[in-house]
């Protein structure tokens, strides 16, 4: 699974917000400002995939953990969905 199907949602892109691809292709980091503030990770769950998202400085996670997906793409692309709501963005 190639993270490159996620693009820069327009909520990030206005806050100097990016995304970087981690080593295992299941993992997004959401950068603001160049510096890492959240991990997202597409994780299997019941036939389907949930994702894991986690600040990168004390790691607190901040999904439910209920919503799953279809696919690692869409896990993470509903992750980022997830993230602009719990942000309040």
């Amino acid at each position: 699974m190639g993270t490159a199907t996620v693009s820069v949602p327009d909520w990030l892109a206005k806050r100097d917000g990016a995304l970087k691809p981690g080593v295992n292709g299941h993992t997004l980091f959401v950068l603001i400002g160049g510096a890492p503030q959240y991990k997202l990770e597409a994780r299997p769950a019941a036939g389907k995939f949930i994702c894991a998202i986690q600040q990168t400085v004390n790691g607190k996670r901040l999904d439910d953990g209920t919503v799953t997906y279809p696919d690692p793409a869409a896990a993470l692309a509903g992750g980022l969905e997830e993230l602009r709501t719990k942000l309040g963005w």
